[in-house]
């Protein structure tokens, strides 16, 4: 089980990220149009700059709903590599079976 701080760390970085990515992306795409002169530019980079860098959705790390673990995560079922084995050795998993031969 992960730390209560670790997981309330991420849930705090998902909510800012759902906060701010409307702007975020709204800027980038001001940033990709090609007439626009150099300081025009700097300006909407320093904007995007003064956004939280948590904001960023590069910075969101993916976790297991049952357990908090960061790492062997399946995107698929939203759980860990170990949850995931243990959900299937029980059978609450519909259609994954352990593999026999």
């Amino acid at each position: 089980m992960a730390k209560k701080s670790c997981i309330e760390k991420t849930l705090k970085k998902k909510r800012l990220v759902a906060k701010h990515s409307k702007r975020r992306a709204e800027l980038k795409k001001q940033l990709l149009n090609p007439e626009l002169d150099f300081e025009a530019r700097m300006a909407i980079q320093k904007q995007l700059e003064s956004l939280p860098l948590n904001s960023s959705t590069v910075r969101d790390r993916n976790r297991c709903w049952l357990t908090g673990r960061p790492r062997g995560y399946h995107r698929d079922l939203g759980i860990c590599r170990n949850s995931l084995r243990t959900m299937a050795h029980q059978g609450l998993i519909p259609g994954m079976t352990k593999a026999s031969w």
